[in-house]
């Protein structure tokens, strides 16, 4: 049996673990909500005490904590955010939907610690949460936490496999390939330009994630319970903002409408959907890379990928697209969180959205999950995929498609019918079109060369 103390809130009384920082109200949560096992991020749980070592700090410069217990708030607070007692914090997720119990469970944590430090009482409402509601610091926390994270994790990962892009773009300038439109053969291109354009999905992908970054940095704080404000100094909050901005490094500020900011998630909506396009555009990367890799004999076999691990365990010597794969998991999964994301949005009634801690949970796993895939995609499969040049010389001298660069000299029709003969009968284009045109074979060898028609100045 675990040994227990006696605690008491507005309900009365509650067995509470003997060893626990928190209290009463945190482990009603518990008791309430047994329900996935996932607690609160440690993004989240950094956010909470971040906030609460703001406010406490200017609630003692404004002269409502005195200078002993402000400190020890603010000490508190701050070993909380840095990650000293995480194992502190066993509220799920799924909870109440303004994120009260969470609060209240930093709320209970801070005071039991500033309590210790004191040695005299620190209440976890009227010290800790002073000038606060959940209602106000839970969203702030989220779109702290968020910011943090796309800062910290996403955003390098991002422009790693970008950067990893527009190399493998440079050293395959000149490798031509056939290109595909509806899976289906198409004018040459060079692999150069094919990577190169993944590059630039991933560029506005990042502008998209910046923009709704901006977003986020507006907070509620100061709104406390409605909006409007009551019971918080607006001073105090104007200074726990600039606090936490100066720590974080991030300019934060206050939303101008906190009414806004409690009811609604835009700005998680927002952010959200730019992790939806990225994962969309990681999608479409990934799946290219997949074809071009496929085979090696019955594909299109036009790369070859690292082999990581054997692919089968009936088939020796099978070698699968694991890294593309498993980044493909990872975007379907983004798109799921966004569809939560979105439900989420819409369950704002009157002065509140109640749904806040899913949206947290969420977001923040896309942004690790992005962050991750972005990281292993650039490391073990961009950075490493070997090409087949000699297949891809072949594939695109044997393409039909190329007879498109003589229509404007020989007319659309009589284009056509080389095309169809040279498939038909597998002979080349330039062979075909020596017998049907009439156009020299020495003109026809440049007019048809796959390389020239990549480059956009072929027609100056």
């Amino acid at each position: 049996m675990t040994a227990t103390r006696t605690e008491r809130d507005s309900l009365g009384e509650i067995e509470v673990p003997a060893d626990a920082l928190y209290g009463a109200q945190t482990q009603r949560a518990v008791e309430n909500f047994p329900i996935s096992g996932r607690r609160l991020p440690r993004a989240m749980i950094e956010s909470l005490g971040s906030i609460k070592r703001a406010f406490a700090v200017a609630n003692g410069e404004r002269g409502h904590l005195g200078p002993a217990v402000a400190a020890a708030i603010a000490d508190a607070a701050g070993a909380v955010a840095g990650g000293a007692h995480d194992d502190q914090f066993p509220v799920d997720i799924f909870q109440t939907g303004s994120g009260t119990s969470s609060n209240m469970n930093a709320n209970e944590v801070i005071a039991t610690l500033a309590t210790r430090a004191l040695g005299r009482p620190v209440h976890p409402n009227d010290d800790v949460n002073l000038g606060q509601s959940s209602n106000d610091v839970f969203p702030s926390a989220v779109h702290v936490a968020a910011c943090l994270q796309v800062g910290r994790r996403l955003l390098p990962a991002l422009d790693r496999l970008q950067q990893t892009c527009e190399r493998r773009a440079g050293e395959l300038a000149t490798v031509v390939k056939t290109g595909r439109t509806h899976l289906m053969d198409a004018m040459p291109l060079t692999l150069g330009q094919e990577i190169g354009a993944w590059a630039v999905q991933l560029g506005r992908s990042r502008t998209a994630l910046c923009q709704a970054t901006d977003e986020l940095r507006l907070l509620a704080l100061g709104g406390t319970a409605v909006g409007t404000g009551v019971n918080g100094d607006p001073r105090v909050a104007e200074r726990a903002v600039a606090l936490l901005s100066d720590w974080t490094g991030e300019p934060l500020s206050r939303n101008p409408s906190p009414f806004q900011g409690m009811a609604t998630q835009h700005a998680v909506l927002a952010a959200s959907s730019a992790l939806r396009g990225l994962a969309s555009n990681l999608t479409k990367i990934v799946t290219d890379l997949r074809w071009m890799a496929s085979g090696p004999n019955a594909g299109l076999a036009e790369i070859v990928l690292p082999p990581l691990q054997p692919g089968s365990s009936i088939m020796p010597g099978k070698v699968n697209p694991v890294i593309p794969e498993a980044v493909a998991m990872v975007c379907a999964e983004v798109i799921g969180n966004d569809a939560a994301i979105s439900i989420a949005a819409q369950s704002g009634n009157f002065q509140l959205n109640v749904m806040w801690p899913l949206s947290a949970w969420n977001l923040l796993a896309s942004i690790e999950l992005l962050a991750a895939g972005c990281g292993v995609l650039a490391e073990r499969t961009v950075d490493g995929f070997r090409v087949d040049e000699v297949r891809l010389a072949a594939a695109a001298a044997r393409n039909p498609v190329l007879v498109t660069a003589l229509a404007p000299r020989i007319g659309y029709d009589l284009a056509a019918q080389i095309a169809v003969r040279s498939q038909d009968e597998g002979i080349a284009v330039l062979d075909v079109a020596v017998d049907l045109t009439g156009i020299e074979r020495s003109e026809l060898e440049l007019l048809l060369d796959p390389l020239r028609l990549t480059r956009p100045d072929i027609w100056s």
